[in-house]
């Protein structure tokens, strides 16, 4: 057990921090989250955490504003409990669309949520495919930005190790999808698409080669699948043989498995940043992959003051 650590978890995503816990062979320490009458939010840490170095799982998944409000909360309490040092380990960071104006008299809310984050006593943060990179510039504390890259790449490389073409769903994946395709060696393919409005997109035609090959769309995130259901269409139009989409986080809202188990998809990877509760029994497309020995590596790096960017060498 490594000394001096401690893992704290509110109720986003227990399951995935049992995971973490038991590879880094440390308890989920005590805590009490829940809520009063009226819906507020009460925390109280159960345990002495003077001096001790903090680790506190929340993914701001759905309910996110629940979700946050515990996760600020809590990080208010460790600070005023005097640890040692306080790192959010959020392995979906919600907000993070909302990086930049792009209408007038609109917020930048993922930054917003970054300050929130900060000044409720975070000393570091640790997280997974941010929707963009340039996020982590949005915090004045140290980030550690992980890749689930490594963990869906194995899992493509052993069931579709041949003739494959890595799809980027739009022009601003194109370097998540290249960087990908260079670690299995694959070609490269990109969707063009125009979105009209907020969860709605519209294909447009598929730039590179995809016919005769298995064709994986990868992103970062699936919403209500509008876009990965509508790639399949003109995917299967250019020649590709079967259509398999991966991302990091199963966000699954409104028609998502719907959509997904009308469409021609062949199978659906994704990690568990998000808990998916009963949508495996929903939708037999899902297939959930765990990134807690990825996140737990990163935590014993922390921890120990060694490298964590050298987990991607």
């Amino acid at each position: 057990m490594p000394e001096g650590i401690k893992l704290f978890t509110g109720n986003s995503n227990r399951r995935l921090a049992e995971e973490i816990a038991d590879y880094i062979g440390v308890p989920v320490s005590e805590a009490t989250v829940s809520t009063f009458s009226d819906g507020e939010i009460m925390v109280q840490i159960n345990e002495n955490v003077r001096g001790s170095d903090v680790f506190l799982i929340q993914s701001t998944c759905h309910p996110v504003n629940n979700n946050l409000m515990e996760l600020l909360l809590m990080l208010d309490a460790f600070k005023r409990a005097s640890v040692g040092r306080i790192t959010s380990v959020i392995p979906y960071y919600g907000y993070a669309r909302q990086d930049r104006k792009v209408l007038p008299r609109v917020p930048i809310s993922a930054k917003l949520v970054a300050d929130l984050i900060t000044t409720a006593g975070t000393d570091r943060v640790l997280t997974v495919d941010l929707h963009v990179g340039q996020i982590q510039g949005f915090f004045n504390i140290p980030v550690d930005h992980l890749y689930a890259a490594p963990v869906i790449a194995e899992y493509v490389r052993n069931k579709y190790a041949d003739n494959i073409v890595i799809v980027s769903p739009d022009a601003g994946g194109v370097e998540r999808a290249r960087a990908f395709a260079r670690r299995l060696n694959a070609s490269l393919a990109i969707i063009d698409k125009r979105r009209e409005k907020a969860n709605v997109s519209e294909v447009m035609h598929v730039i590179g080669d995809v016919r005769g090959k298995d064709a994986i769309l990868l992103d970062d995130m699936i919403d209500t699948a509008g876009t990965v259901t509508n790639a399949v269409s003109a995917l299967k139009e250019n020649g590709a043989r079967r259509v398999i989409a991966a991302c990091t986080h199963a966000v699954l809202s409104g028609p998502a498995l719907e959509r997904i188990n009308a469409s021609g998809l062949e199978e659906v990877i994704v990690t568990n940043t998000i808990p998916m509760d009963n949508k495996q029994e929903r939708c037999k497309k899902l297939t959930v992959l765990s990134v807690a020995r990825l996140l737990g590596e990163a935590i014993k790096r922390i921890h120990e003051e060694t490298s964590v960017s050298s987990l991607f060498d």
